[in-house]
């Protein structure tokens, strides 16, 4: 990793998580730009710099809200990204989970891997008590991601969230500090609903 990016967060056997910077525009937007064929139609992340700055920005200035980078350890290459969005703290302390792995990263484990260093920070240093993740149900790499991470299936929300120009349908998917702490009481999810 270069001298002007921040330390981990975490990290674990393949993969390191950072914060998101602004100096991160190049290889990310390049990143981007090389996944759109595995993002599309799930995932829109910035392809320029420009749309990047915004994007960036947002994550870093807005309290309720961390973007965080999954590198490769060995060579600090971006894999991925996990952003926490809607942080409420108080009695709820819950956050938002959206992620994508880079294509040259899709279906080598380093997204698997990088969800549970996400899940031990949310839970540890940001003190939160559950995680939830909104997947449509086309989305069979990302369902299976959360699965892996332990999260179980809460519910289904018919026009959820407003994706590539219409509202989309969305799994509704879960985890506490409780179920991280116990992986066996977590219940098991049925595949559909």
């Amino acid at each position: 990793m270069a001298a002007h990016l921040p330390g981990p967060l975490a990290a674990g056997a393949r993969v390191v998580l950072r914060p998101l910077t602004l100096a991160d525009a190049d290889e990310f937007t390049a990143r981007a730009r090389e996944s759109q064929d595995l993002h599309h139609p799930w995932l829109f992340p910035p392809l320029r710099p420009d749309t990047f700055a915004t994007y960036a920005a947002n994550l870093i200035e807005d309290p309720a809200k961390r973007g965080l980078l999954v590198c490769e350890r060995a060579s600090g290459a971006l894999a991925g990204f996990v952003n926490i969005n809607n942080i409420v703290q108080g009695a709820f302390r819950c956050g938002a989970l959206g992620y994508g792995a880079f294509a040259h990263a899709a279906g080598r484990g380093l997204m698997t891997e990088a969800l549970g260093l996400v899940v031990r920070h949310a839970f540890g240093p940001l003190g939160l008590h559950r995680l939830e993740i909104n997947v449509q149900p086309g989305n069979t790499a990302s369902l299976a991601l959360a699965r892996r991470a332990g999260f179980r299936r809460e519910g289904f929300s018919p026009d959820f969230l407003f994706v590539d120009g219409a509202w989309r349908d969305h799994e509704r998917w879960a985890l506490t500090t409780e179920m991280a702490a116990d992986p066996a009481a977590a219940p098991t999810a049925p595949a559909s609903g």
